[in-house]
């Protein structure tokens, strides 16, 4: 199914993993299309039918950007490149690299989940041609039909993270920098936001900048990877910096443990409920943390990441 928000942005869900858990979003201008992030491997039946919804083919795709090359966002990129003749992948100068030659960022990866899981998940990820991609360095503008897309770096979830801002509409594509936000936790259509830290790069300070530059450009909606359109974005940075606060200190809280990672984890758990409660979530709790169980893995790993980099600086 196509979401359509009535602006040229559309939306669908990737299926990865459970639904509302990875939206990829389609901009069309003038007949001619860009896709931004790629879930896994599994996405082309769903990227088709967007396609042909629209009445458009494959050979209407101009570029496939992606936020960042974590694999929940950049492992369907090989083969979406493959069925788009005349897309260029766009994808930040420290990712490019690992699009070209995948190997260690698919070691990374079987690091994290083990290799049957890891190849279970994502497959196995194919070189994209160094002539095919675009490397998207700081304020780079990309022409799709009548419409400019600006490329901005967004670091503090990754250093190869950019965000893309649509000159014709305010809005902004945010990857993983402003946050996640699961739909199944909104109460009468209020999103409920936290910071995303996994799982090695994370960087308060860098995070934080990119959140108020995010938002220096007043955008009328930001387009989460996880997931989808949130308008009033401005709104949304004051709890998403106040919650990136609220982890650091929980991470450095946690120093003393004999299980860090497992303390974080534990206390983050704890902000995510009380917040819930806050917000007027029904959920059941089980329910809740069900929702959240991964990025709760994942943000405890990389808070432990980040406060091993300062007790080794």
């Amino acid at each position: 199914m196509l979401t359509d928000y009535h602006n040229g942005i559309f939306a669908f869900d990737a299926g990865y993993v459970r639904p509302l858990l990875v939206s990829i979003h389609v901009i069309e201008s003038d007949g001619r299309v860009a896709f931004v992030d790629t879930a896994n491997f599994e996405v082309m039946p769903q990227a088709l039918a967007a396609l042909e919804a629209r009445n458009l083919g494959p050979e209407a795709v101009d570029y496939v950007i992606l936020t960042h090359v974590h694999l929940d966002h950049a492992g369907g990129a090989s083969i979406m490149m493959k069925a788009f003749p005349n897309a260029k992948l766009v994808v930040h100068p420290r990712g490019a690299r690992h699009m070209i030659d995948p190997t260690r960022l698919m070691a990374g990866v079987e690091a994290v989940y083990g290799q049957e899981q890891a190849r279970q998940m994502y497959g196995t990820l194919l070189p994209i041609a160094a002539d095919r991609i675009i490397e998207a360095h700081d304020n780079t503008v990309l022409k799709l039909g009548s419409r400019e897309l600006l490329c901005i770096d967004s670091p503090g979830h990754a250093r190869h993270h950019i965000a893309i801002v649509d000159r014709q509409t305010g809005g902004i594509f945010t990857g993983d920098t402003f946050g996640i936000s699961y739909r199944e936790m909104d109460v009468e259509g209020q999103p409920l936001i936290f910071p995303s830290t996994s799982p090695t790069q994370f960087d308060p300070d860098e995070m934080r900048g990119s959140i108020l530059r995010i938002v220096g450009f007043n955008p009328e909606a930001v387009y989460l990877t996880h997931f989808s359109r949130l308008a009033r974005p401005l709104e949304l940075s004051q709890d998403l910096l106040e919650r990136v606060d609220r982890y650091v200190a929980i991470a450095l809280a946690a120093r003393e443990s004999k299980d860090i990672t497992g303390k974080i984890r534990d206390d983050l758990a704890d902000l995510l409920l009380d917040a819930a409660h806050q917000h007027g979530c029904l959920m059941s709790d089980e329910e809740i943390l069900e929702i959240w169980r991964t990025d709760l893995d994942l943000n405890a790993q990389g808070l432990a990441f980040w406060l091993a980099t300062l007790e080794s600086a």
